[in-house]
């Protein structure tokens, strides 16, 4: 049974007021007092109902976020970075993802509504999400993460149409000619930002091509699918360089070609992916990928949304540049691509 206030009162000889200043304003309680108090508090196993004072407050202690995929590790990063800047003013982060279903955000959106939380880090389901905008006009703050926003509700994000550009032209300056985009499903603001940055690389290379193959998901699973396809082509109908919309697509692309005989990486076909995870410098053939600032782009994040409306409106949207991370999945040092 839980022991109340009241009874930490009467234990320790004083009044419930003073055992509330302990627990909330111990520098209004002379030292002896309060080590008398916390001593009752220990003996009797009290724990404060966190959950009523908060509901007196109006708010809890609690920051939602929501993410496409909580076992994509790139968002498990951007979760760190918020729990770490989260930790500084003694809150937590509760995570949860959509799996790309709008459905399921705005029921996620409604319930950390209820629960009162400080507000929430979010990454939409999709591009269009004009449900969002009526979550934040009634009163729960909302902060876009990896998303830009098309007005001036507060957003981090990455330039990815840069990103896209960075990826693709290093291909092409390595030779590569033949680029095929392995993506998820292009109404995913990330993916079709990556991809036009990709032509716009492309359209500045004469005699270069850019294929898109789009997946159904942006896991290891679709970047196998896709790379199963490539390699059933004949060698003159291959690509001599895959571009992934994210590192998982790309390992999963190398898992396959691999075990290939008639392909080798990055001779014979170069990969890059986006987001450079931990996983990207391990991988079979260490992956040259775009980084993203995860970590960091998290902890802006609950910064944003922990100052409310006290940011001037360029202050309140931050845009952090990618960059590129060379390495030996894209014939780093090996020159240009097999002729033969």
């Amino acid at each position: 049974m839980s022991v109340s206030v009241k009874e930490v009162a009467e234990a320790a000889g004083v009044a419930v007021g003073t055992v509330s200043n302990v627990l909330n304003h111990p520098d209004k309680v002379s030292t002896r007092t309060r080590e008398r108090v916390q001593g009752v508090i220990a003996e009797l196993g009290f724990v404060r109902n966190d959950a009523a004072r908060q509901l007196r407050a109006g708010r809890s202690r609690t920051i939602g976020m929501i993410v496409p995929d909580v076992s994509n590790p790139f968002f498990a990063e951007v979760a760190r970075g918020a729990q770490d800047r989260a930790s500084e003013d003694d809150m937590i982060v509760l995570l949860t993802d959509t799996e790309g279903n709008e459905k399921r955000q705005l029921a996620q959106l409604e319930l950390f509504r209820e629960q009162r939380v400080n507000g929430v880090l979010l990454t939409p389901a999709s591009a269009d999400f004009p449900r969002v905008r009526d979550f934040m006009d009634h009163g729960l703050p909302v902060v876009l993460v990896d998303h830009p926003s098309a007005d001036d509700a507060p957003a981090v994000s990455v330039d990815d149409v840069e990103g896209g550009r960075l990826a693709v032209q290093h291909l092409l300056d390595g030779g590569r000619r033949r680029i095929v985009f392995v993506c998820g499903p292009t109404t995913v603001r990330q993916v079709a930002d990556r991809l036009v940055g990709a032509r716009l690389a492309v359209d500045g290379c004469a005699g270069a091509t850019l294929e898109v193959v789009e997946q159904g998901s942006l896991t290891v699973a679709g970047g196998a699918a896709a790379a199963i396809e490539i390699s059933a082509r004949s060698a003159a109908l291959r690509p001599d360089a895959i571009f992934a919309a994210n590192d998982l697509l790309a390992i999963g692309a190398l898992q396959v070609l691999a075990k290939d005989p008639t392909v080798q990486v990055p001779r014979d076909i170069a990969v890059v992916g986006y987001d450079d995870i931990d996983f990207a410098s391990a991988a079979a053939v260490p992956l040259t990928s775009v980084r993203q600032p995860s970590r960091r782009m998290g902890w802006t994040g609950v910064d944003l949304l922990l100052a409310g409306g006290r940011r001037s409106p360029d202050e309140r949207q931050v845009l952090f540049r990618p960059q590129l991370v060379v390495r030996e999945s894209s014939g780093e040092g090996l020159g240009a691509p097999s002729t033969s």
